[in-house]
């Protein structure tokens, strides 16, 4: 059976709570390009992304003596990354409007689909996400972009399979009625 860490990692994280700070930079070199893909869902401005890649491998460094070493650090970075992610959109919603007229960027959202390509077609599901709360969001982004099952999203989150299961179904359901909602037959 292999390690939950792999020695490389082990012997960085050993060094790094020993205070070295070259054994830690190993680390955030190492992983620093899949945290920032994850992130790349939480946001789509590069200087927000690098500040939240950021935040993840601060959180990630004065949390570093909670590291059980059960599974790949890799796994572990992911978690705080979603809640830092998680938190991002949570803050940002509390500071948007909450009156900001949804018809005007749904229609441009639904303007000629067929004719998108696959990235505009992804910017066009990020700015639909944007219209829902950070836990619907959440939950759908896990889901369907990073195509978590419902246990996977219940230890990234810290929520329970069924509370996933429900904020799934609720998600489905709010982004629904607000495609229904925009007059946007065409999605």
């Amino acid at each position: 059976m292999a390690e939950a860490v792999s020695e490389k990692d082990r012997l960085d994280i050993t060094a790094s709570l020993d205070g070295d700070g070259e054994a830690y930079r190993q680390l955030v070199q190492r992983y620093q390009g899949q945290v920032a893909a994850q992130m790349w869902r939480f946001t789509r401005d590069p200087v927000v992304l690098e500040e939240l890649v950021e935040d993840v491998f601060v959180e990630a460094y004065f949390s570093l003596k909670g590291f059980r070493g059960r599974a790949p650090f890799l796994h572990w970075l992911r978690r705080i990354a979603t809640r830092v992610g998680y938190h991002y959109w949570k803050s940002k919603a509390r500071r948007r409007e909450r009156e900001e007229p949804l018809t005007e960027t749904i229609l441009e959202l639904t303007v000629a689909p067929d004719n998108r390509t696959s990235s505009e077609a992804a910017e066009a599901v990020f700015e639909l996400f944007a219209r829902l709360p950070a836990s619907d969001r959440l939950v759908l982004t896990l889901f369907y972009l990073e195509e978590c099952d419902t246990e996977e999203i219940a230890s990234r989150t810290g929520w329970n399979r069924t509370l996933v299961k429900v904020r799934l179904h609720r998600a489905r359901k709010k982004l629904k009625g607000i495609l229904n909602d925009s007059s946007a037959g065409g999605w």
